[in-house]
């Protein structure tokens, strides 16, 4: 199993050392960076499933490294978890609002570093492995055929996806009503409501 890569941020040495250290005798593989901007240059050749981030850091603060990082495409960004020495509520709040996981405050514990990181990394398959599930049913109803009613057919599905609207599909028996029925709202903003009646 491949391991799992986790980039370490801070401007003491000594906390990178000392987190990268425990992390390592865990089985992850562990890099260290020292300015935000030297993070966002590691991330996109390192291939990062989580970032540990000091809130202060010199430059570029750890909040606005936490904005860059969700420009990142879904696929590819990696989860954030916050650490901060001077740790209060509003700057928990504010990097959750930002998109981070989870918020450690300094003195590190070693048990919840622990925790923190497993479950971080098993939000992060499971949310990609939710895409990729989503994409696998949205590809199994899809709707094929170049023939001008199946196109015609095609853009009143796009059309009625987008919509709160309720939709009435009828037709002979085996005409493929189910599948309609599931391409629209495979192509709606809510795909992972459905439920089998």
């Amino acid at each position: 199993m491949k391991q799992r890569r986790i980039l370490v941020v801070d401007d003491e040495p000594g906390i990178c050392q000392s987190l990268g250290g425990v992390l390592e005798d865990e089985g992850y593989l562990v890099a260290a960076a020292e300015s935000g901007e030297a993070c966002l240059a590691a991330l996109p050749e390192g291939e990062f499933e989580l970032v540990l981030l000091d809130v202060w850091l010199p430059g570029m603060d750890g909040m606005e490294v936490l904005a860059r990082i969700q420009e990142i495409p879904p696929a590819d960004r990696p989860l954030v978890v916050m650490i901060s020495g001077h740790g209060s509520i509003e700057a928990a709040v504010r990097a959750t609002k930002l998109g981070a996981f989870d918020f450690l405050e300094k003195p590190l514990s070693i048990e919840k570093v622990s925790v923190v990181v497993k479950n971080a990394l098993a939000h992060r398959s499971l949310a990609i492995e939710n895409s990729r599930l989503k994409a696998d049913t949205g590809a199994r109803y899809r709707i094929i055929g170049e023939s001008v009613p199946m196109k015609a057919l095609r853009q009143q599905l796009a059309l009625m996806a987008g919509t709160n609207g309720r939709v009435l599909i009828y037709g002979e028996s085996g005409t493929g009503k189910e599948l309609v029925a599931h391409a629209i709202h495979a192509s709606s903003p809510r795909p992972a409501s459905l439920s089998s009646r």
